[in-house]
């Protein structure tokens, strides 16, 4: 007897996690993208929701990934980034169900290959994230959208438009429930460890973070979000001793080759790591690479973050400069970098959407940290005391604290050589 399934299902292809968008060099999301936008948008449609990512963790597309492209009663595409085994996946999608796929992008990401003359579902992003006015948006429109889809059940695939007496391939129930079973026990134990890592992360209970996101790691090893967070909680723990914490997290983010990274969260963390090996060693080599991971991540990106951990690199390393001009080069660079993030970021403060912003405390405590370094402290204490009672963990309010006081540290000799070199 023919098994009846109750809900239809919606199969989701798209990327996992943080992704930069090469044609533009923005960083995009995905997770954002999917609970925020496209799993309540399905989910008001009554449909059973599977992401790609959880039929295949290997990269590699198989059987089961083909028999999701061809059995799913409705398969969304999201091609933001360009992805490659998304554009794929689409493509076999196209050759084998002549109705019922949905290509979705980002408004400002470009369409590849030759898709420019298919409809899509645009969305926007900001920043890395979506905010909560354009995320409920475009769940009503896109749930519209799906209902519609599903009702009419129109050829919207290029290769049945073209060829119209193609047939579609058939294929028997056997095992198809199963896969969606495995599939959504994979995503619950993954998420799992992700939400639960996170919320030790902000309890700076680093240890126990590495845990599970060393979990996480495990059954999804080329992921780059998360070894970003592994890297980051391994060498934040200082376990089994500081030293080797270091080392160890500089070994996982070098999985992301930050060398050649555009993405300034990969850059961000391996120069955070070889700043701190700069200070426990006093190795140049260190500080060196510290400085180019950084500048990385602010001249590809002008990223606060790296711009205002540059700045602090460079006066680092104009106090073990032997050579005067070098000296006065690199406290010059520093000053430089923070007028800079100063004008952009005080015309993010400006923007009608900041409050919206998940980083606002990061911009507070960036905007704090260069108002000291340029001598107006009146204009930083107050984007100093927003910092303290936004931050959402201890450890974000030492990190800050630890930037200070090196700042003030080296004030002295940065005034005195800067006003010499005005002189």
């Amino acid at each position: 007897m023919k098994k009846e399934f109750v809900m239809k299902v919606c199969f989701v292809v798209m990327g996992f996690g943080k992704k930069v968008e090469y044609e533009t060099g923005r960083v995009l999301d995905l997770d954002a993208t999917y609970e925020a936008i496209i799993e309540p948008a399905v989910a008001s449609n009554g449909l059973r929701c599977i992401r790609a990512d959880e039929i295949t963790q290997s990269g590699i597309i198989d059987v089961k990934m083909y028999e999701m492209l061809l059995r799913a009663d409705l398969v969304i595409a999201d091609i933001s980034t360009g992805n490659v085994n998304a554009v794929y996946e689409l493509g076999v999608r196209h050759a084998l169900r002549p109705n019922s796929t949905i290509i979705m992008t980002e408004d400002q990401g470009k369409l590849y290959f030759d898709l420019n003359h298919i409809s899509t579902f645009q969305y926007q992003h900001f920043g890395d994230d979506i905010l909560a006015r354009e995320a409920r948006r475009a769940v009503k429109d896109l749930g519209a959208l799906i209902g519609s889809v599903m009702a009419a059940q129109a050829v919207d695939s290029p290769v049945y438009t073209y060829l119209p007496k193609l047939l579609s391939p058939r294929m028997s129930d056997e095992e198809y429930e199963e896969l969606l079973g495995e599939a959504e026990e994979a995503h619950q134990r993954f998420s799992r460890h992700m939400r639960e890592g996170e919320k030790l992360m902000r309890q700076s209970k680093h240890e126990l973070a590495c845990q599970e996101f060393a979990a996480a790691h495990a059954m999804r090893p080329g992921e780059p979000n998360v070894v970003q967070k592994l890297a980051l909680n391994t060498y934040k723990s200082k376990q089994p001793t500081e030293l080797e914490a270091l080392q160890a997290g500089l070994q996982l983010i070098g999985l992301l080759q930050p060398e050649e990274s555009n993405d300034p969260e990969t850059v961000g963390i391996a120069g955070a790591i070889s700043k701190r090996l700069w200070l426990l060693e006093g190795n140049r080599d260190s500080l060196d690479a510290s400085i180019q991971f950084y500048r990385r991540g602010f001249e590809v990106k002008r990223d606060y973050y790296n711009g205002q951990n540059l700045a602090q690199c460079f006066e680092f390393r104009a106090q073990v400069q032997s050579e005067r001009s070098e000296k006065v080069f690199d406290f010059m660079c520093a000053q430089k970098i923070r007028e800079i993030l100063l004008k952009s970021l005080h015309r993010v403060l400006d923007s009608e959407d900041f409050f919206e912003r998940p980083d606002k405390r990061w911009i507070y405590a960036t905007l704090a940290n260069c108002h000291f370094a340029c001598e107006q402290p009146e204009q930083a204490e107050p984007f100093e005391h927003k910092f303290l009672g936004a931050a959402e963990a201890q450890w974000e309010i030492e990190t800050y604290m630890t930037g200070k006081d090196e700042l003030f540290r080296i004030r002295a000799d940065r005034l005195s050589t800067l006003s010499q070199a005005q002189a």
